[in-house]
């Protein structure tokens, strides 16, 4: 019985790495995000524009609380997810964190091509989103190294990091 949640930087590869990783450790795959939108039956823009970002963490926090007493899952965080509430140490002390970790020119590259889905981003040129990723990186970053494992996110090889986590996973249940 295990958790496996993914934290990280929007762009940084969760939920795709955690669609894998789930397929290969035979778990349930949750994106909170959707989670989240499903639950609500709100989109996460159209949580922002009409509830703004604190009621969406709250939402967000109840949603992870839900998901947390789900078994054999892999969990895709919002990019925030870790940095509210008491969130980080509930995904701490419900299972295994892994930060995937990129750098801000990596960030910024992945997320130009994707800034319609994301609200916080959306009206920002490449300019204004790498001080934005990098301000928000500078506050979230520690929150993000409470994670169990860091993992550099640029050549993650998915197949590696399944083996590594089924390794841990192991070792924890012993």
């Amino acid at each position: 019985m295990a958790k496996i949640f993914l934290t990280g930087y929007m762009g940084s590869g969760k939920s795709s790495t955690g669609k894998t990783l789930a397929n290969q450790l035979g778990y349930e795959f949750i994106d909170l995000d959707k989670f989240v939108e499903q639950e609500y039956k709100m989109s996460i823009p159209e949580i922002f524009s009409n509830k703004g970002e604190k009621e969406f963490r709250a939402m967000e926090h109840n949603a992870l609380k839900k998901v947390i007493e789900k078994e054999n899952i892999v969990l895709a965080c919002g990019g925030g997810t870790p940095c509210y509430y008491n969130n980080m140490d509930l995904m701490n002390n419900n299972g295994t964190t892994v930060y995937l970790k990129l750098s801000v020119d990596s960030l910024v590259n992945r997320l130009m091509t994707a800034k319609e889905k994301r609200p916080l981003i959306l009206n920002k040129d490449e300019k204004q989103l790498r001080e934005f990723v990098n301000r928000q990186l500078e506050k979230r970053e520690d929150v993000y190294h409470q994670a169990h494992y860091t993992v550099k996110a640029k050549d993650l090889n998915v197949n590696e990091l399944a083996s590594f986590v089924k390794e841990q996973i192991a070792v924890k249940v012993i």
